[in-house]
């Protein structure tokens, strides 16, 4: 998400969910949001339009992960909670009760 002119960077957050199901879990995931916002998937790669921000999906055989854009830090917490949420119930069989959310602070 390119920032206009004269308008504050992106915040962004980065989470990595080990599993070998990656791939599953990035299907699922676009498929069900793909019902309300704009989703797309490309083989191992995905992404999800929320109204304030961007979440970008990558799988390999170990991992699938995830990269959050927002504006501000609300629209950031929100989507770590909404797409985290998600993911942890489509992925119930695994262990992980969290995402480890790891902000990447704008340049100055």
């Amino acid at each position: 998400m390119p920032t206009a002119p004269g308008a504050a960077p992106w915040l962004v957050a980065e989470a990595r969910f080990p599993t070998a199901a990656a791939g599953r879990y990035l299907g699922q995931l676009c498929t069900h949001f793909g019902h309300r916002i704009p989703a797309v998937r490309e083989g191992d790669r995905g992404s999800l339009e929320f109204p304030d921000g961007l979440c970008t999906l990558e799988a390999d055989a170990e991992a699938l992960r995830l990269r959050l854009s927002a504006a501000d830090a609300t629209a950031l917490a929100r989507l770590q909670e909404v797409v985290g949420s998600h993911l942890l119930r489509f992925a119930f069989r695994e262990a992980a009760t969290a995402l480890d959310w790891q902000r990447q602070d704008p340049a100055p």
